[in-house]
């Protein structure tokens, strides 16, 4: 009886299928190798892998709604690597330096300028994110109409510059530098939340303070004051301030000093025997000053009477 035989065909698609799983399994050991390596290990080795660093950090910017900051990084990734112990891949990025994902990001961003994409990577006050280049706003705004900003104004401008530049500042101050009253004009910027209330003033009155908030930094993409222009130079200039009001600890000593005064006087006075004549002659020496204006009116008056009667004599 005649063994089968193989067919050719089926010999060389069992030695490919042999050859493929040979070649999973040396994968699987040398990522073995690389997770044991563990500090020698550099997380941006394999730039160009489906799960390399880069390509996970630009996962994560992209689903997330809002900047995403170096400290929250590193916490998704420690999360992803407890979550999933037993994957070689995600317990790489277990223990991620900020350097690192710098490094990563650095990466990302050349490789969206070498291939022009129409985003781009930047970094905010409150971390990293993907947004889309300004060259394409005109489209971009007819897919959220409602999201439209209304323009500032010119006083509102003045005003938020004035806070920018010398926050905190109280109210009067802006008003100094300005020399009109800026009450709307706030009530406008704290609406938008460009501005916020940070205290109270130390001077008398306790008035308030305000500043700029983290949505005024995102809106005009600084990541510091430091990136305002010419902000040292105009951070020293000397502007208009508002005048000075007495401390209550002044005004307090200035009502004692106006109360006591008068006392002291009774006091003496009482203490010391007056004169009657002198005494009597006091108040009418007070009455003859408040009317000396009638009085001198009243002697011109007769003057000028006795002149007249003699030239007609």
């Amino acid at each position: 009886m005649e063994e089968p035989t193989e067919s050719p065909e089926i010999l060389t698609a069992l030695e490919g299928e042999a050859e493929t799983v040979a070649a999973d399994e040396s994968a699987a050991v040398a990522i073995g190798e690389e997770s044991s390596s563990g500090e020698d290990q550099s997380p941006l080795e394999f730039v160009d892998d489906e799960f390399s660093l880069p390509r996970v950090l630009e996962a994560i910017l992209f689903a997330s709604q809002k900047p995403v900051s170096l400290k929250e990084l590193q916490t998704f990734c420690k999360g992803a690597a407890q979550a999933y112990p037993d994957n070689p891949r995600v317990a790489a990025f277990a223990k991620l330096k900020e350097a690192t994902i710098r490094e990563a990001f650095d990466v990302l961003q050349a490789g969206y300028a070498e291939s022009n994409r129409t985003f781009e990577l930047r970094e905010t006050a409150t971390g990293w994110q993907l947004v889309t280049k300004p060259n394409y706003a005109p489209w971009l705004r007819q897919l959220f109409p409602e999201n439209r900003p209304a323009k500032l104004s010119a006083p509102a401008v003045e005003t938020l510059a004035i806070i920018a530049y010398r926050q905190p500042i109280t109210r009067a101050d802006i008003e100094a530098v300005r020399g009109v009253a800026v009450d709307g004009v706030m009530q406008s910027l704290l609406d938008r939340e460009l501005v916020k209330i940070a205290g109270r003033a130390d001077v008398p009155g306790r008035p308030l303070l305000y500043e700029t908030t983290q949505h005024f930094m995102e809106h005009f993409g600084l990541k510091s004051l430091e990136e305002l222009p010419n902000g040292a130079e105009l951070r020293r200039a000397k502007l208009p301030s508002a005048p000075s009001e007495p401390t209550p600890e002044v005004a307090e000593s200035a009502v004692t000093s106006a109360s006591e005064v008068p006392a002291e006087s009774g006091e003496a006075a009482a203490g010391t025997e007056v004169p009657e004549a002198v005494a009597e002659s006091e108040p009418m020496n007070e009455v003859a000053a408040e009317h000396e204006p009638l009085i001198n009116e009243s002697a011109d008056a007769d003057a000028v009477e006795a002149e007249r009667e003699k030239r007609d004599e």
